[in-house]
């Protein structure tokens, strides 16, 4: 069963190399191989406004996204760690799928039902586990389902300077988490899809 996937990168940076883009490809790349293909956005690119809507009128870069995400069987949200804490990018994806909550069906689920969501997060400090939790509890808030195993993370030596995309080559252990995460996230994505959530 083929199932498709909407990515975001919530790097600062507007354009140019990211640690966060690095991770992504290789989610990206584990999901192909199972099967799971789709689209990506740069959400510092897209001119998304801030809001609780799923359209903030003129210029909102979000519809389009958002258009992706309920399209999709899985949301793939990737973020850097700034001072401890997912990026502001990432808390603005958040914000606009708070919209979700009052976009029930006849059953009363979300657009996210059936739909499962994966986290990776990059940083030169401590606090994957901290942004991962975050990212993971407004997700399921709006109805994706979390697959076991968490997030795949790579963060470096505190007070570092070493970014990921700079890295010579991927930690076994990164490598062997996303294959782990691609595969439980697209297990459970096909089981959804299979047999989607009743709601009442």
């Amino acid at each position: 069963m083929s199932l498709s996937v909407t990515a975001l990168n919530c790097t600062l940076k507007s354009s140019g190399p990211s640690s966060t883009d690095r991770l992504l490809d290789l989610v990206m790349d584990a999901l192909a191989a199972e099967q799971a293909t789709g689209s990506r956005f740069r959400v510092a690119a897209e001119a998304v406004k801030p809001g609780v809507s799923s359209d903030e009128g003129d210029g909102d870069g979000w519809p389009r996204i958002r258009q992706s995400i309920v399209a999709s069987d899985i949301l793939l949200i990737g973020t850097p760690i700034w001072m401890g804490q997912p990026a502001s990018v990432s808390k603005l994806v958040l914000e606009r799928l708070d919209a979700f909550l009052g976009e029930t069906d006849q059953n009363n689920r979300t657009p996210g039902y059936g739909k499962v969501a994966a986290v990776v997060v990059v940083g030169n400090e401590d606090g994957a586990h901290h942004v991962s939790a975050e990212l993971f509890q407004a997700l399921a808030d709006v109805g994706f389902s979390i697959p076991a195993g968490g997030p795949a993370y790579w963060v470096g030596e505190a007070m570092g300077s070493t970014d990921f995309k700079d890295l010579p080559a991927v930690p076994d252990k990164v490598s062997a988490t996303v294959r782990m995460l691609a595969r439980n996230t697209a297990h459970l994505a096909r089981l959804l899809k299979a047999s989607p959530y009743p709601g009442y």
